[in-house]
């Protein structure tokens, strides 16, 4: 019988709850690394389809340099609470450029 054991870790999203942790960083870096120790994998699931809204809202093309630091630096406001989020409004659609952009 196989067994499948899975990390836990205590995400500082939810402190106190042992929650399931991502198998590898989603990134090879620093902040990757930060986040599989930090994130659980079910915030790092909510983070990526809130990103997914982010792209779409402002039209960011995930090639580019200035879009990454605005999606990264989105990471650091939702996930760690380290600056401030970007809003989403959705009645504004269509009319929404990037952040500095």
């Amino acid at each position: 019988m196989l067994s499948c054991r899975v990390n836990t870790i205590d995400c500082r999203r939810h402190p106190g709850d042992p929650v399931p942790a991502l198998p590898r960083p989603p990134f090879r870096s620093e902040l990757g690394e930060r986040i599989q120790r930090e994130i659980c994998a079910g915030c790092w699931r909510d983070w990526l389809q809130h990103q997914t809204l982010l792209i779409n809202h402002y039209g960011l093309d995930p090639r580019k340099a200035e879009s990454r630091d605005f999606l990264y630096g989105q990471i650091g406001a939702v996930l760690f609470d380290e600056g401030e989020a970007a809003e989403i409004d959705t009645s504004r659609r269509g009319t929404i450029a990037a952040p500095g952009g």
